[in-house]
């Protein structure tokens, strides 16, 4: 074997962390978002994130369009001049890590404070052939980042792992933090639903490994031949030979619209990972803490809808107790309006620690600025409804659009709603999320997905003087500047069919907008209580959307009138002082004892005590806006936060503290059921809701009927008391009878056990 020099070594779980930027180099705005370490993680309400799907922002390096191994047939340049042409949106287009560097002067200037990119990992790169019943075919790439091929080596059509690091080395001198899409429910396509389901790919690969199991890897973190075989990489797993168990292989999903239809079979026919295997989930967690390691300071996690919460909660867990402290996970979990998945999608972010992508957020104002088919008082209703619904809703990611509906641009042509409707995305609750391209009005040729994954460089000169970019520009502001946006609570002052007027506020902090949906319509807004003090406000936007000033009289808002389009917003942004605690937001909501957490808002300065109910934890650091403490070592559950200084008392905030280190057990039981009826279980941990039946884990899967089967989270190395319930659709359990059952846990912490089928007692 020969010797090689200069190799970096990925030791497992145990993965070296970056070099971090220091606090230095940040400006004293952004020195509130850095942690102990030095780093910009975690994003926060505060901030406005902008999504780029990589291959489509701009092309800063053309050497790498085809790279080295990949067909030219790939790339979008029918006159070979090099440059991608814009036009073919199945083929890669160019864009890269450096051009996003090379832009990032225009993303500062316009407020954004958080970049989502693609997923930055090595992605299958050969055609795929979608063959028409007319004879020929489309071809089609995996630009977009969702084929995963190799975890740990990078998509070389965006760059190296030098030029990921230099990205984000740039953003975080800049004060940007990163954010990276993740894909941990499937690899690619391992049939062809085109050619009768014949094998195709869905193949993962790794790098070498030296003699100790670990990733070999040059000094810029590139995987090397190690072994001198002539490849870099190695075969991991392949759904059409699939001999150790790492796909469900249980085919396309179609019309399944079961929860385990969407849970266990392929999503659009992408090779769908069984993380009821323990080498499966411990690949993943090893991925995933890699990329943690490279500095990144959030996930965007694909596909939650299609993932067991089981896997999800240990998943997010396994990442935010690696070193470098919690991260922030959002993830998509795609439903419409209304949907029966409902229940299921707000209740994700609780029971995984992974907040939701706001898909109710997005068809309401889908609906309401952009079809106008809803009426601005049920937006209103919507943000209320949500509000209480959501147990961290500031922390649910807003948008308008993205990479998987139509542009908004393409629904609302007309300058006066579009504006209004993002004005109002970035004053509402949750943390706001623009697709790129938004400011530059960018739209589609068809109300496709793919035809809204325009080339922006092809489609715009990046004009910094656009209104929507100034809307942007002015409110992220805002949003930094004025708790009540990032932290507030949502009440609506008025609406009616086509105005809303709608109050932010943190305290005594508030942010108050008027909106103006129609375009040609005025309308005139009676009086409006307030306990705003008396005294003349100025428009946040300066007349941008052709709002005016207000005055308060004897608690009252004078009526006004909105002229067509018209979007007012007033500020009162009184100093709190420091001697009172105050909370606003906690990154992450759920860890274990010794985890990071990161306590936000205002009063936090000094000498502080923070507290799990009634469990002091360690303050590592603290400023006025943020506490970087420790969880406690403090019984599992439901737990309240606050922070005391003097005698003074923070309001409360919830956080859910794990029992442990989190594996899986897979429960399988045998019951007949009358209609309505699903198997639950419920046992002596918190997470088996502590013999509470209101909080058992299920209801479980029935594809054989009548055996029942669920994955589901518990801690490592526990033995565990428990039952199996049924309950009915009006909440009526059936206890089964007998003695408790007992099971121990495995004790590795991505260990995975399957249980026997048992029999109903």
């Amino acid at each position: 074997m020969k010797k090689k020099k200069n190799v970096l070594r990925c030791l497992g779980s145990s993965i070296a962390l970056t070099a971090t930027v220091g606090l230095s180099t940040l400006s004293a705005q952004q020195a509130e978002a850095a942690t102990s370490s030095g780093m910009l993680s975690p994003v926060t309400p505060k901030d406005v994130v902008y999504q780029i799907i990589t291959d489509r922002f701009v092309d800063g390096d053309t050497s790498n369009n085809i790279p080295t191994g990949s067909s030219a047939s790939l790339f979008d340049d029918p006159d070979q001049d090099g440059l991608g042409n814009g036009d073919d949106l199945k083929l890669y287009q160019g864009g890269d890590w450096q051009g996003i560097i090379d832009k990032i002067s225009y993303l500062k200037n316009m407020g954004v404070t958080a970049v989502w990119i693609s997923a930055p990992y090595e992605n299958r790169d050969t055609p795929i052939y979608d063959y028409q019943q007319s004879g020929g075919y489309d071809l089609w790439t995996s630009f977009h980042g969702y084929h995963v091929r190799n975890y740990f080596a990078t998509n070389k059509h965006f760059g190296l792992m030098q030029d990921f690091e230099a990205l984000r080395d740039a953003l975080h001198a800049n004060g940007i933090k990163l954010i990276i899409d993740f894909v941990s429910n499937h690899t690619s396509r391992g049939t062809n639903p085109t050619s009768g389901n014949s094998p195709e790919d869905g193949k993962l690969y790794e790098p070498d490994k030296d003699s100790n199991g670990d990733y070999v890897f040059d000094s810029n973190g590139n995987p090397v031949d190690y072994n001198s075989d002539g490849n870099v990489e190695n075969l991991l797993a392949d759904p059409n030979y699939d001999i150790n168990g790492w796909f469900h292989n249980l085919g396309d999903r179609g019309s399944d619209d079961t929860q385990f239809g969407y849970r266990f079979k392929d999503l659009g026919s992408l090779s769908d990972f069984s993380t009821e295997n323990a080498a499966v989930v411990e690949h993943l967690e090893k991925a995933a803490t890699f990329w943690k390691s490279k500095g990144v300071d959030g996930f965007r996690h694909d596909a939650t809808l299609h993932m067991s919460p089981s896997f999800a909660k240990g998943f997010k867990d396994a990442i935010d107790s690696a070193s470098g402290g919690p991260l922030t996970h959002f993830g998509e979990f795609f439903i419409g309006r209304p949907d029966p998945k409902y229940d299921e999608y707000q209740s994700f972010p609780d029971r995984t620690g992974i907040n939701n992508l706001d898909f109710e957020y997005f068809r309401a104002s889908t609906n309401a600025f952009g079809y106008f088919s809803e009426t601005m008082s049920a937006f209103g209703q919507m943000l209320i409804a949500t509000s209480a619904d959501y147990e961290y809703e500031n922390q649910a990611v807003t948008f308008l659009d993205n990479h998987d509906v139509t542009r908004f641009r393409y629904i609302q042509p007309n300058d006066k709603p579009y504006h209004a409707a993002l004005a109002t995305l970035l004053t509402a609750r949750g943390t706001p999320n623009i697709y790129y391209g938004t400011e530059q009005y960018l739209t589609s040729a068809d109300s496709s997905d793919i035809s809204g994954r325009v080339f922006m460089e092809r489609e715009t000169s990046f004009d910094q003087t656009t209104t929507a970019y100034k809307i942007i520009q002015a409110l992220s502001a805002l949003r930094r500047q004025n708790e009540a946006v990032a932290y507030g609570e949502t009440a609506i002052l008025y609406s009616s069919d086509d105005v809303l007027v709608f109050k932010r506020q943190f305290y005594d902090k508030q942010v108050i907008v008027a909106v103006n949906r129609q375009p040609d319509l005025s309308f005139t807004v009676p009086a409006i209580n307030t306990t705003l003090p008396a005294g003349s406000y100025d428009d946040v936007l300066n007349g941008l959307l052709y709002g005016d000033s207000m005055t308060v009289n004897n608690g009252k808002i004078g009526s006004f009138t909105l002229a067509g389009g018209e979007v007012s917003v007033w500020s009162y942004n009184p100093d709190l002082g420091t001697a009172i605690p105050r909370i606003g937001d906690v990154v992450s909501t759920m860890g274990r004892a010794g985890n990071t957490v990161y306590i936000y808002g205002t009063g936090l300065g000094g000498t502080v005590t923070v507290k799990f109910d009634s469990t002091a934890a360690t303050v590592v650091s603290n400023s006025d806006t943020m506490i970087e403490a420790i969880v406690p070592n403090v019984s599992a559950g439901a737990r309240q936060i606050t922070v005391t200084k003097g005698t003074n008392v923070s309001n409360q905030f919830r956080y859910e503290v794990l029992s442990d280190d989190k594996n899986q057990v897979i429960f399988k039981v045998n019951a007949t059921t009358s209609w309505g009826e699903n198997i639950y279980i419920v046992g002596d941990i918190p997470e088996l809701g502590s013999w509470d039946t209101s909080k058992a884990v299920g209801p479980f899967h029935t594809p054989n009927y009548p055996e029942w089967f669920l994955p589901v989270s518990v801690p490592k190395n526990t033995t565990i008391q428990y039952k199996f319930i049924k309950k009915d659709s009006s909440g009526n359990v059936t206890w089964e009878g007998g003695n408790n059952r007992s099971i121990t846990s495995p004790s590795s912490s991505t260990g995975t056990l399957d249980t026997s089928v048992l029999t109903w007692q």
